[in-house]
């Protein structure tokens, strides 16, 4: 399952309408137009609750989602509450996805800090192109505005929906937080664009915590095997690009706190295979390390390792 398509069914529960033709997109409207009028502080309360609300309906997510929870955390955690705070957070992103509009950028902006921005500037004055490599924790489009303020806009992949006027408000959200997108269609050309992207010294992001198609490489993740997308280690691999694991956490209140962790080299060896699930591997510790510093903002509540699936 897509990450998109995801978003797409939790939003169905969320928002209580079908994400399918007009009536779909018009429930998209119709909550983007009601959250927008809401002071942010009960917006982001508004959107937690509904979560944690959530949590107690999609009872089969709720269940994987504290298989992930106790994964993450260890059997000693109060797994059932973590999933719970998982759904809440993830309440709050869609009710942010609702709430921006153009004239809180500035806001948005203002509320940010960044560990490690260091990386983020060598890497984009490198002239090598960027690769930024996320898991969906937070916010990950909000760090889309901040990137753009500090040089470096990025161009994101998004699934195909099956809905062209749902795909385009999502087009239409994202470049309000300054993310350029290239809609993974049949037949479409997203490598290319990609490609095109880090060839100019330019910035793609890549959520690489799951693997939606089931094409990824085998790699150990939170001390099980599964696997993972190959696309920022091949795209490093094959272009030379600077790789560079970011972090999109919730702050305290209405704060967002990002961290640009050191770029990862790729793994040399003979085979580029090889150096792909090596660099892989890698990367999947670090991204492991991301997700631990506040796992219960994690947004997984799908099966992503084989035995979620038995």
């Amino acid at each position: 399952m897509s990450g998109d398509d995801t978003r797409r069914r939790l939003a169905e529960l969320l928002v209580g309408a079908p994400v399918k033709g007009i009536v779909g997109y018009l429930g998209y409207r119709f909550f983007s137009g009601l959250f927008g009028l809401l002071p942010q502080p009960v917006m982001r309360r508004i959107g937690y609750g509904l979560g944690w609300a959530t949590s107690f309906v999609a009872r089969n997510r709720f269940a994987m989602t504290v298989r992930h929870q106790q994964r993450v955390q260890g059997s000693g955690v109060d797994a059932k509450l973590a999933a719970r705070r998982a759904f809440g957070f993830y309440g709050r992103y869609w009710a942010e996805t609702f709430w921006v509009r153009p004239r809180r950028r500035d806001a948005i902006l203002r509320r940010t800090s960044i560990r490690g921005i260091e990386h983020l500037h060598e890497a984009v004055e490198s002239g090598r192109g960027v690769i930024l490599a996320l898991p969906h924790v937070g916010n990950w489009e909000a760090a889309g505005l901040r990137a753009t303020a500090e040089g470096a806009r990025v161009l994101a992949v998004a699934e195909e929906l099956g809905n062209e006027r749902i795909v385009q408000w999502f087009i239409d959200q994202r470049n309000m937080m300054e993310i350029d997108i290239v809609i993974a269609r049949r037949g479409s050309r997203v490598t290319r664009q990609l490609l095109a992207r880090l060839n100019e010294g330019g910035v793609i992001a890549l959520l690489c915590d799951r693997d939606i198609k089931g094409g990824g490489v085998e790699v150990e993740f939170f001390g099980e095997r599964t696997t993972l997308p190959a696309g920022p280690a091949a795209l490093a691999d094959r272009t030379g690009a600077v790789l560079l694991p970011v972090g999109t956490h919730f702050g305290a209140g209405s704060r967002y706190d990002f961290e640009v962790t050191p770029p990862l080299e790729v793994v040399p060896g003979d085979d580029a295979g090889d150096r792909v699930q090596a660099t892989t591997q890698v990367l999947a510790g670090v991204l492991e390390g991301i997700i631990r510093r506040h796992p219960e903002q994690w947004h997984l509540v799908g099966p992503n390792w084989p035995s979620d699936r038995l």
